[in-house]
């Protein structure tokens, strides 16, 4: 399978679960992620919610985004490899969720998120001197720079609940597609030790609020 066509065949599962829920309020209801039926024995929510979006922009956004990148993992590691890192990261983002919102039954959320922004990381790991753009900086940034500030946001947003994002996905899947690129391809780490190590700092942080938050 080449690197276009294993991209465009996630896409395509995406997009026809997602159009499926589109027009089926009964399915969406019963495969988002939701923190009730999950905690009663439904843990397939944990999957099945990455691949429902609420609308065609939030759909467009995540697979736009996984169109971009997911060829940097392919080109370094292969399909097989790419597949791990999008399925990991997506189950990662759902189990942190869980984590963060266990005592909210009613605490619901869709969208491939969790897995494209583990793609990102991976891709920012693979490839750290990439240069990525963002609104109203007129400069393109070093790739590393944004993931950093990205998941030092998501966890200011997780403490806060900022605005109607899944913060707790986003950051779960970032960790999960940071491991597991470290561990397919540790020779990173001996390329890029310094940037690894800066990419770690927001999950250290992370793991130290929730060590004083549960004391």
């Amino acid at each position: 399978m080449d690197i276009r066509l294993a991209t465009l065949a996630i896409i395509a599962i995406n997009a026809l679960v997602s159009i499926k829920g589109f027009n089926d309020s009964v399915f969406f209801d019963r495969y988002k992620f939701q923190v009730g039926p999950i905690s009663s024995g439904q843990k397939d929510r944990m999957f099945t919610s990455g691949f429902l979006h609420v609308d065609v922009g939030h759909l467009f956004f995540n697979m736009f985004t996984l169109y971009f990148f997911a060829p940097v993992i392919i080109g370094h590691l292969g399909v097989l490899t790419f597949l791990i890192v999008y399925l990991i990261s997506l189950v990662a983002g759902s189990l942190l969720s869980l984590l963060f919102h266990k005592n909210e039954p009613y605490y619901s959320a869709v969208g491939a998120s969790g897995a494209v922004t583990g793609v990102l990381y991976a891709a920012i790991l693979l490839q750290p001197d990439m240069r990525l753009g963002i609104m109203f900086i007129p400069i393109p940034l070093p790739a590393y720079v944004l993931g950093i500030g990205y998941m030092l946001y998501s966890i200011y947003g997780m403490r806060h609940q900022i605005g109607n994002i899944g913060h707790s996905a986003h950051f779960g899947g970032a960790v999960g597609g940071f491991l597991v690129t470290l561990l397919f391809a540790p020779q990173v780490f001996l390329r890029n030790p310094l940037i690894v190590l800066l990419m770690a700092v927001p999950i250290l942080v992370l793991f130290v609020m929730e060590r004083k938050r549960s004391r």
